[in-house]
């Protein structure tokens, strides 16, 4: 069994979860999300307009004393959290209007540093059965580093391909658990305030790689976990209560990972700069040898200063592949070949295995 000090992973470990973060080593973690309670602060029932009673987060957990209590707890656990986290990870905090100023806040008194604040709207939320506020229809999510210096992960390029190919916005329009996705005991729901996978899978795929600890120390039904297993990451989580526990165990019971090879963040990956000179350089391709366009119907000659020459067109692999094609540019990489035993192979291949060779 694999442990981060004397915890095991990939469990969910019953308990306070300062008490359980003092047992973590320190920098041992690679990504926290945490959704404390809320102190939403309401007295009395919630009725709707029929006088129907509304299932509104009446938990003994979200009740705190006053202000001042909830702020000391607050800084007692975000302190630990900074302790455990590595100087390459980063936070991710989940509140409402009720906690998330006095949150951002003790991040912020703690040194920890800001990158975003995301919005995630609710394209399903509760009305305002009173009908004396707005219908409150966001929740917010801080998200910070150790330290203004850390360099933390972020996959862009993959969340900008999920946005479509446009970057990705810090407002994220997510419904709330409904159907099947909330879970219920006896017909009841099993959590006031289960988040929706969809939203731990935007922040696990974005700031996290395959293998990462994921730390929850408030874990709840277990989504931070059930996502973290889904992706291919390590997991670390904290309850207090028993019942949620064995909720969550039960989830994890049916999460099924995906495939590892579908995880590897292949539109991140870029080709390294490498001067068309290097591979001549190093013998991979010779002055005087002759590339070839696919067809082989085009034709160009190496020359000693690593431009090339087609019918009197002189340059670099891609203006003279750009001027052939008719083209305003052209990548040369993937239009030139060279002939290796009476076979075409792509000079963008010779690239990669000089990257292989010499750039490790």
């Amino acid at each position: 069994m694999t442990t981060l000090g004397s915890l095991a992973i990939n469990s969910i470990h019953q308990g306070d979860c300062v008490a359980l973060l003092k047992q973590i080593p320190d920098n041992s973690v690679d990504l926290i999300f945490a959704d404390p309670p809320y102190n939403l602060q309401l007295n009395g029932e919630l009725i709707r307009p029929n006088q129907t009673k509304v299932d509104a987060v009446n938990d003994e957990w979200d009740k705190f004393e006053s202000l001042s209590v909830y702020d000391t707890f607050t800084e007692n656990w975000l302190r630990e959290c900074k302790r455990v986290l590595k100087k390459t990870g980063s936070v991710w905090v989940i509140g409402t209007y009720h906690n998330i100023f006095r949150v951002g806040a003790k991040l912020q008194d703690l040194g920890f540093w800001m990158l975003n604040d995301v919005v995630w709207i609710k394209s399903n939320p509760m009305p305002n059965f009173k009908g004396t506020r707005f219908n409150n229809a966001h929740e917010t999510m801080l998200w910070a580093t150790k330290s203004e210096k850390s360099k933390f992960t972020f996959h862009y390029h993959s969340m900008k391909t999920m946005n479509e190919d446009l970057q990705m916005r810090s407002d994220w329009l997510i419904p709330i658990c409904q159907g099947d996705e909330r879970i219920k005991v006896n017909g009841q729901k099993a959590h006031s305030t289960q988040k929706p996978e969809e939203l731990l899978y935007r922040v696990i795929l974005s700031t996290s790689n395959v293998g990462d600890v994921v730390l929850d120390p408030f874990s709840g039904s277990g989504t931070t976990a059930a996502v973290a297993k889904k992706l291919g990451r390590n997991f670390i989580a904290f309850e207090r209560e028993q019942f949620y526990i064995d909720v969550a165990n039960e989830r994890l019971q049916n999460i099924k990972p995906i495939d590892l090879n579908l995880l590897q963040y292949k539109v991140e990956v870029k080709k390294p700069r490498i001067p068309f000179i290097n591979l001549i350089d190093k013998g991979f391709i010779k002055v005087g040898e002759l590339l070839f366009s696919k067809d082989e119907k085009l034709t160009a000659k190496i020359q000693a200063d690593s431009s090339i020459e087609s019918n009197e067109i002189v340059g670099s692999i891609h203006k003279v592949s750009a001027k052939l094609s008719n083209k305003e540019s052209s990548n040369g990489w993937t239009f030139w070949h060279v002939k290796r035993k009476g076979k075409l192979v792509l000079i963008d291949d010779l690239r990669e295995e000089f990257a292989k060779q010499y750039l490790k």
